[in-house]
């Protein structure tokens, strides 16, 4: 558990331009191409997915980032009962080794798993990465929020693993191996030092799930002997639920790092500290391939409208630059998009209390690169 000296002390400003993550682990590997630019696969995605998709185009176009965007469909396809992404896109991403993707929306009713999870299997995705940071200009509640959550994406509750017993008993599996505990610390560790944070933070419940739990806490333990650099820390999910929604400020400090499920929990409840998620990016990040998502809905219900906001995916593209080494143009966007969020609610879409539209939000961004 956090002592509370530890968990109070006062946190050192952190400076976003600073921040490089480039990690050890789960790094970029891709060349550039006969125009002396990256490709990176763009999977535009449903609903409003393709007005902020075409909003981080035109941003990255006057940026002049050296990028070429790769759009592919992936549109789900039964294989044997199983849904799977068309053969076309899997060759892109693995091809290109990046992608940014917006929304998806899971086909009801025509027996297809989620689309998100499906791209998480297919390219072995194991980490899932959520910085919040709160936003100068943007009030909240909360003010100074700037945790950095690491989630186990590949197994736990999220395994799939399910069955009736007998009628009205279900018995659903939670999977915890040490392979894959192992690998997520490993990249926490590596993360928090790409960052210059100095602690990992081993959200469990451990004291209830001694057995799958404690195998992903004792893991942590015998991988923090790695890191003498690196303090771990410890702390049941219930009181880190507790403690952020009470003062996130003394989280600064910290990478947090947890199993699947909590991981999605409290990923979205960091969220909702900073405005929710339209303004939280996001990194899918495996061995080979990592996938840059905005993680919020498809909302088809203003699609096609002008409304939509796309700081989600810009602030997902912006890891995705800092990913590739690409700190400069990186540093450039984000400053643009969160200096446009700052200026005003003329200048903020309606998700953030603004009046702004889609073309409007961009053009300001724009201006100010």
């Amino acid at each position: 558990m956090l002592s509370s000296r530890s968990l109070f002390r006062a946190a050192t400003p952190f400076i976003r331009a600073q921040r490089t993550y480039a990690t050890s682990v789960a790094s970029f590997n891709g060349k550039k191409n006969a125009n002396g630019n990256y490709t990176v696969t763009m999977i535009e995605g449903d609903g409003i997915g393709i007005e902020i998709s075409e909003a981080v185009k035109d941003i990255y176009k006057a940026a002049k980032v050296p990028i070429e965007w790769e759009p592919v469909d992936v549109t789900p396809i039964l294989v044997d009962g199983k849904t799977t992404i068309p053969k076309v896109a899997v060759d892109s991403v693995r091809k290109n080794l990046v992608a940014l993707k917006g929304p998806l929306a899971t086909p009801v009713g025509k027996g297809h798993v989620s689309l998100n999870l499906t791209l998480r299997r297919t390219f072995n995705l194991f980490a899932n990465v959520r910085p919040c940071k709160s936003i100068v200009g943007y009030k909240t509640p909360y003010d100074g929020v700037d945790t950095v959550l690491i989630r186990e994406n590949t197994e736990g509750e999220y395994s799939g693993i399910e069955h009736v017993v007998v009628p009205g008993v279900v018995q659903s599996i939670k999977l915890i191996t040490k392979e894959a505990s192992e690998r997520v610390l490993r990249y926490a560790f590596e993360y928090a030092r790409s960052i210059n944070k100095t602690k990992i933070l081993a959200v469990h419940k451990a004291s209830i799930m001694k057995v799958s739990d404690g195998l992903f806490l004792s893991t942590a333990k015998e991988l923090a002997k790695e890191y003498p650099d690196l303090t771990l820390e410890t702390e049941l999910i219930d009181s880190t639920c507790l403690r952020l929604v009470t003062d996130p400020a003394p989280y600064k400090d910290y990478v947090m790092v947890m199993p699947n499920l909590y991981g999605d929990i409290l990923s979205d409840l960091s969220s909702g500290l900073i405005g929710g998620l339209g303004l939280t990016p996001s990194g899918n990040m495996g061995d080979e391939v990592s996938i840059f998502e905005a993680v919020h809905g498809s909302a088809p219900d203003i699609a096609g409208k002008g409304l939509a906001n796309p700081t989600a995916l810009l602030l997902s593209s912006v890891m995705m630059l800092r990913h590739m080494g690409l700190n400069d143009h990186a540093v450039k966007i984000e400053n643009a998009v969160l200096s446009t969020i700052a200026s005003g609610k003329e200048n903020r879409t309606g998700d953030l209390k603004g009046t702004a539209s889609t073309k409007h939000f961009t053009e300001q961004v724009i201006s100010r690169l």
